[in-house]
């Protein structure tokens, strides 16, 4: 996973994890999945579909 792409992931997932706390009802739990999952993609450096999927947006 590239750098840009890992710094967009960050990005959604922080807008995602304070939609969580201001958000109601159901949007609030989905809000908060996304936020761990964009979170811990960029944490991690890969995304599990992209390598299924043959994405690569890394710059070699």
């Amino acid at each position: 996973m590239g750098q840009i792409d890992r710094i967009i992931r960050a990005i959604v997932g922080v807008i995602a994890l304070v939609l969580f706390f201001t958000l109601a009802g159901a949007l609030k739990w989905v809000a908060l999945v996304v936020a761990v999952l964009m979170l811990a993609t960029s944490a991690m450096g890969s995304c599990p579909p992209y390598a299924i999927l043959g994405i690569n947006t890394c710059k070699r």
